[in-house]
């Protein structure tokens, strides 16, 4: 027996439930490195597509968007700071966690390498050699993926992130506008090379820094615990989350920027050993 209408005004009313009954809307929040680089400009249109679903994509920090996901301000997120995940899968926020793909942060700067970092291969060092030479520094400052990787990066070098030091400036922005201010500045910054290959035309910087495994960034898509953030749209966090682990779409990731860079910006990982 069908309920009647007026019933399912009332079960729509009720906590979390309309938005499971109606909402065909999903709401992705996900660090700036995915959209700068133009991976899920190229991926949400396929998944709507295929689902009948709308993404709204929210393209904060890393740390903002798992706080999103947290409080139920978002049905899904797809981040790169796996110490930070992990301590939120275990405290119970999230309910599933699943590796996506890989790619690498680097240290690029100014081709005159005022500081001497080109060649070097341990980023903690190439940090506090940039920080003994007082060479300028442009730091994400957003709380993001790459930023708390920075803070490891300084931790690892044993000294304190220089926030009061006048060389050591925090952008407070994304991936690419971070690049921007530096290339203006003639300073360093640490980026992903994903980001860096797509804004590489537009900005004066090279890459100086590279291969240390300390540089290791991957990504994951978490969904929240709707038993913590009962407004989510579970069914289609849930679709999403799938659709980034489909094979079909691991090859989309794992040729997305061969033909304009020469490489894929990703590597995709959906089904590998987790490393981190």
């Amino acid at each position: 027996m069908f309920p009647s209408k007026k019933a399912l005004v009332l079960l729509c009313l009720l906590p979390g439930l309309g938005a499971t009954l109606q909402s065909r809307d999903v709401v992705l929040a996900s660090t700036t490195s995915t959209r700068d680089t133009g991976l899920l400009d190229s991926l949400l249109p396929i998944f709507e597509a295929r689902t009948g679903y709308r993404v709204k994509l929210i393209a904060v920090g890393t740390g903002q968007s798992l706080t999103m996901g947290r409080r139920g301000d978002a049905d899904v997120v797809l981040v790169h700071a796996p110490e930070a995940e992990r301590a939120l899968v275990d405290s119970g926020y999230f309910v599933r966690r699943l590796l996506v793909m890989h790619n690498e942060f680097l240290i690029v700067g100014p081709a005159a390498d005022p500081a001497g970092l080109r060649g070097m291969q341990d980023a903690a060092a190439a940090l506090l050699r940039v920080a003994a030479r007082r060479a300028l520094f442009v730091s994400r400052g957003d709380n993001s993926g790459t930023e708390i990787r920075e803070r490891m990066l300084w931790q690892k070098a044993g000294r304190a992130q220089p926030h009061s030091e006048p060389w050591y400036i925090e952008a407070g922005q994304g991936m690419g506008a971070t690049l921007q201010m530096a290339s203006e500045k003639r300073a360093y910054t640490l980026t992903d090379i994903g980001t860096y290959l797509a804004w590489k035309s537009r900005v004066e910087l090279v890459p100086l820094v590279e291969g240390d495994p300390e540089l290791y960034n991957v990504y994951h898509v978490l969904e929240p615990n709707p038993k913590n953030a009962p407004r989510i749209n579970v069914a289609g966090g849930r679709a999403f989350a799938d659709f980034m682990v489909d094979t079909a779409t691991q090859r989309l990731i794992g040729d997305f920027g061969r033909t304009r860079f020469g490489r894929p910006l990703f590597v995709p990982d959906a089904g590998k050993v987790d490393r981190r």
